[in-house]
């Protein structure tokens, strides 16, 4: 058995049979980044998984106004935590407040951990990716080859995209 880390064990990516569409687009994820003693997160569905510089990455897309946005500019690390539909309520509080108003992770009832790597995840998460940034390119509206993404930006804040290193996957660990 691998190292464990409060309930989880490093896996091989490899190992993962989840469907990555279904993954980000249906069961969303809990994008962080921070120390646990100043981290903030938020709920996305909208990103990616794969190779890219002959490295394992993932991407994730964040706009300029949100409470994360400094934090990711700050950070090397970020992680991207996965839930099973039981936290489904969680997700909502930490996609529909700001971690500028209030405590999210207390009022989603979520449990903040250090990776030993560096950046935050949750104990109640089945599997984090723990990311080591790598690069970051601003959307620009004058690359969309389709111009209907624009519907997507009514106030012209486009997504800052952020493509990280997966150093490493947790999965909660069930004893099997």
């Amino acid at each position: 058995m691998r190292a464990m880390t409060y309930g989880f064990r490093t896996v091989s990516l490899e190992s993962r049979t989840d469907n990555v569409f279904k993954l980000i687009d249906k069961d969303w994820m809990l994008v962080t980044a921070g120390t646990l003693d100043s981290f903030n997160m938020l709920t996305a569905s909208w990103g990616g998984l794969g190779i890219l510089w002959e490295r394992e990455v993932a991407m994730c897309v964040i706009r300029p106004q949100r409470h994360t946005f400094a934090f990711m500019e700050r950070e090397p690390m970020f992680t991207l935590s996965f839930f099973e539909e039981e936290h489904r309520t969680a997700l909502k509080i930490c996609g529909r407040h700001s971690g500028r108003d209030m405590d999210k992770a207390e009022a989603a009832g979520l449990t903040a951990l250090q990776c030993p790597k560096g950046g935050v995840y949750f104990k109640e998460a089945r599997m984090v990716y723990v990311c080591r940034k790598l690069y970051w390119q601003d959307f620009d509206p004058a690359h969309f080859v389709d111009p209907k993404l624009d519907v997507f930006y009514p106030r012209k804040d486009y997504h800052r995209l952020y493509v990280g290193e997966i150093v490493s996957c947790l999965a909660r660990y069930t004893g099997t």
